[in-house]
């Protein structure tokens, strides 16, 4: 009885949509695209992204036009980036972010055209969660550099997914979230779609003696059932099996002490560095209470300090003032600090580095920042872009830096991604190769407020955690500073908007995770995959008999 209720509920809806196929997809499609943006920070809610995925590939599935299918995505894309991007906007006002959100709307659009052309094929959910794994590599690539925000992985910290991040890095945790989506909706589909005629046999009504046709599921059927729960479950399985894999603190030998410091800022805003002595001053005060706090027992000395990125954006190799400040904070903690500084360049262009201040003997080595931020750090086609906006001459002149991420400091190799670089795969890659034993984000989120932006960013650094199989120390000017373990966990962090200083002794581990081991190739394989079931696809659909759209759906 129930289960007759339930089919007839399914067919009264089935029945609505086939009524109104244009309007009940678009809606199923917007609705995908919250469920994307309420699995990312400071939600913990990572498991509304499968579900998310899975109304996603049931609305762009079908065999009308491919434009259809873009268009549902597009309209996802808008539904999910529109509210997880409010803060590029914070303080240049709503068309930076409205078209930031709209560029990354159409790679969700493209999903839904190659998800439309791949879902015809056998072994469908395979090839729509590939297609997605394709279309986020080309959003982090292209134009500009790409902009990995809003990944699928980069929601899944708190998740069963996390894991499998030292298997195959991001790439691989959004896969695995796409899989199961497409899974769910191959479950879906199965439940929704019409019994076949040879399902059917007759036989009488238990009540009144008459008959009637009851369907029932071949062996087929139950097949697609098990192929289709099969994906539904494999990922998430895998993920929390792999969880007690990850490594631990005592599987190493060698552990080392740092504090991380949140000097924090004078207000908010892009001219938060308006007054760059204040900022400077703040972390060398939460820099020289540390160490009365160390002198009087009530703190471990640490090893090394880490400030955050922009924590003297006076150049201290010009400025003698700021160095003796930092020297003097460096003295004082018994310590060399890694400092975030602003560094003017003899072409008047700037570098945005972390340097290591080692007391007296002053600066040593350092890392250049090498991703740096478009409409930001600087602006590409400065002409064109400034018509559009004032504020485009407020972006920087910084140009990239070289190097491997490396900076050595109390006998240390420590792995340096600053800010907006966390958010790459390749962030890290060189530093790991070059022997890093612990890794740093420096950061600076006061130009975004108290926006989402600083809970998304720090929920990458946890998947870069567990990505390599190192501890992580993220030092942010106004909020979020946070030790994180090798397994992702946050051990320590801070509130926003408050001096603080984190202090923690941390493993620092030479082995390697496979993700590090082998790099980008998870995600290059994907993209081929993709490309190949694409090109299937499309031969599939010309070899058809009167092939050719049959609906606009």
């Amino acid at each position: 009885m129930v289960r007759e209720r339930v089919l007839g509920m399914v067919r009264r809806v089935s029945a609505v949509s086939s009524g109104h196929p244009v309007t009940s997809r678009s809606v199923a499609a917007i609705l995908a695209g919250l469920l994307l943006f309420g699995s990312f920070p400071p939600r913990p809610w990572w498991f509304l992204a499968p579900i998310g995925i899975a109304i996603l590939t049931l609305t762009v599935r079908g065999d009308g036009r491919l434009r259809a299918g873009f268009g549902y995505g597009f309209l996802a894309g808008l539904a999910f980036f529109v509210p997880l991007l409010p803060w590029t906007g914070i303080y240049v006002g709503p068309l930076p972010w409205l078209a930031l959100s709209t560029v990354c709307a159409l790679y969700l659009g493209v999903f839904g055209l190659v998800g439309r052309l791949v879902g015809t094929l056998p072994g469908w959910p395979l090839w729509v969660a590939l297609a997605w794994t394709a279309a986020e590599w080309g959003r982090s690539s292209f134009p500009f550099g790409g902009f990995p925000w809003g990944r699928l992985a980069f929601g899944q910290a708190d998740g069963w997914f996390l894991s499998l991040a030292a298997v195959g890095g991001a790439p691989l945790i959004g896969f695995a979230v796409a899989l199961t989506g497409t899974g769910t909706a191959a479950l879906v589909s199965l439940f929704w779609s019409p019994l076949t005629p040879e399902g059917k046999r007759q036989t009488a009504d238990d009540e009144n003696g008459t008959l009637r046709s009851v369907a029932v599921r071949g062996p087929a059927t139950r097949l697609g059932y098990a192929a289709a729960a099969f994906t539904l479950l494999v990922m998430p399985l895998t993920g929390l099996l792999l969880r007690s894999a990850l490594p631990g603190a005592e599987a190493d030998d060698r552990t080392v002490t740092v504090a991380a410091i949140q000097g924090s800022v004078p207000r908010l805003g892009l001219d938060f560095n308006a007054q760059r002595r204040a900022v400077l001053d703040n972390h060398v005060r939460r820099t020289e209470e540390l160490a009365d706090e160390v002198a009087a027992g009530r703190a471990p000395r640490p090893d090394v300090v880490i400030w955050p990125e922009n924590s003297s954006d006076i150049d201290p190799l010009r400025n003698g003032d700021a160095a003796a400040l930092i020297t003097a904070a460096s003295e004082r903690i018994g310590a060399p600090i890694l400092v975030g500084a602003v560094l003017i360049n003899p072409d008047r262009t700037t570098t945005n580095s972390v340097m290591v201040w080692n007391g007296a003997a002053g600066p040593g080595e350092r890392h250049d920042k090498k991703i740096i931020q478009p409409f930001g750090e600087y602006l590409p086609m400065r002409s064109f872009f400034r018509l559009f906006s004032e504020y485009a001459d407020r972006a920087g002149y910084f140009v990239p830096g070289n190097g491997d991420g490396v900076v050595q400091a109390a006998g240390i190799d420590i792995g340096v991604a600053t800010c907006y670089e966390v958010a790459f795969d390749r962030s890290f890659e060189d530093a790991l190769r070059a022997g890093a034993r612990l890794l740093t984000v420096p950061t600076n989120n006061a130009t975004f407020g108290d926006s989402e932006m600083t809970y998304q960013q720090l929920a990458m650094s946890r998947v870069r955690a567990v990505e390599h199989g190192r501890a992580l120390v993220v030092a942010a000017t106004s909020g979020v500073s946070a030790i994180i373990g090798t397994d992702g966990d946050i051990r320590q962090e801070t509130a926003l908007f408050v001096p603080a200083a984190l202090v923690a002794e941390l493993p620092l581990r030479d082995d390697t995770t496979l993700a590090t081991r082998i790099g980008p190739a998870p995600e290059r394989i994907f993209v081929i995959l993709t490309a190949a079931a694409a090109l299937a696809a499309v031969a599939r659909r010309r070899a058809a008999p009167g092939a050719g759209p049959t609906s606009v759906q």
